[in-house]
């Protein structure tokens, strides 16, 4: 597959005023670490265009399960099959990451739910220190064990009696796109790598969105992580700081009409983060040897005016081939979560479908 780059349009697009002002966006006015100002809430749901976080399916069953990484962590995780399976078929499967400071319940059930009514064994899972699954403090930033746990969630369905082990693919969504290439890029196992709305929270956190995030910021940061170290070693408790939708920045108001309403909020998860953990996400390079996953395709599905459309764009260029983007006209980032008139679903089904030895 050469290269490819494809712009997929959808019915309801924004005003062009709208438009204009996700594509410019605001500075960034507080950090979710450093201080709880300039909160961003939003006012209600936008379920416009098939949003449909919690989609369930009649033709598709789900099964909560459990696994342990190779850090003797147990992840949770909920395995998604077709109904109508044939006895001694092995199928193609995927695994699906959700979005950072979320859990599978928040668009990684979505996708694997629509993807295993294509015929695919798909796997969703919590990150470690997030959801049901293990580990303390809660929402530690431990990108090493973020990484892993891809290859855990490999490992897992690749000892299934009735999935194909050479057949198994990943979606990661959001940060978790970030995740799944650094996983990819170690594990041979993983055939085909398809990313949504990718973030890279290294570089977010080096130097924000669109160059936003100023040395001095950054500094001043690690700063006031440093000194809540020393403040939870005395007292031997984590601190917590704001929830992750708390902090004005660039994609504020798509994000918080997800977290913050009935489209995808889920009451266990109030996303908040131990701040001073944040400092590893400063040594955390996803992109670096991008050019190493090739020959394996990777396919990168992004929204046309979200922001941070520019992680994608970069690691677009970096990937060497087969490679593919798709640009969904009119869609933020969070529109690619949930919009199930917006996402690809298709081009997913089709690509999985090439790459995994047309098994599905």
């Amino acid at each position: 597959m050469s290269e490819v780059i494809n712009k997929i349009g959808i019915a309801d697009r924004q005003s062009p005023s709208r438009r204009a002002v996700l594509a410019g966006g605001t500075a960034l006015a507080a950090t979710a670490w450093a201080s709880g100002v300039g909160i961003a809430r939003a006012t209600g749901p936008d379920l416009s265009r098939g949003a449909d976080n919690f989609y369930q399916s009649d033709e598709v069953i789900a099964e909560n399960v459990r696994f342990t990484n190779t850090y003797g962590m147990e992840v949770v995780g909920t395995l998604f099959t077709p109904r109508q399976m044939d006895s001694g078929r092995r199928y193609p499967a995927l695994v699906v990451g959700h979005p950072y400071g979320a859990v599978r319940q928040q668009a990684a059930n979505l996708y694997a739910t629509k993807m295993a009514e294509q015929g695919f064994v798909a796997l969703s899972f919590d990150q470690s220190f997030w959801g049901e699954s293990a580990g303390t403090p809660r929402g530690a930033v431990l990108p090493d064990v973020y990484v892993e746990n891809f290859s855990a969630a490999v490992d897992y369905l690749g000892t299934r009696d009735f999935v194909s082990r050479e057949n198994i693919g990943v979606i990661g969504i959001c940060a978790s796109g970030g995740f799944s290439i650094a996983a990819t890029k170690i594990d041979p196992r993983i055939k085909a790598l398809a990313t949504v709305s990718m973030y890279d929270m290294g570089e977010y956190y080096r130097t924000g969105i669109q160059g936003e995030r100023a040395i001095e910021t950054r500094n001043s940061d690690l700063q006031i992580a440093a000194e809540n170290r020393f403040t939870a070693f005395e007292t031997g408790e984590p601190i917590y700081g704001p929830g992750q939708n708390d902090p004005v920045f660039l994609e504020a108001a798509e994000s918080n009409d997800f977290y913050q309403t009935e489209r995808g909020r889920v009451p266990s998860n109030d996303r908040r983060t131990t701040p001073a953990t944040y400092a590893k996400f400063m040594n955390f390079h996803p992109f670096i040897d991008i050019e190493s996953i090739s020959p394996r395709p990777i396919l990168f599905v992004v929204g046309e005016i979200a922001p941070s459309r520019t992680y994608t764009d970069r690691a677009f260029e970096m990937a060497s081939q087969p490679k593919e983007l798709v640009v969904v006209e009119g869609a933020n980032r969070i529109d690619l979560y949930d919009r199930t008139e917006v996402i690809p679903w298709d081009r997913l089904t089709t690509f999985f479908g090439e790459h995994l030895n047309g098994a599905a």
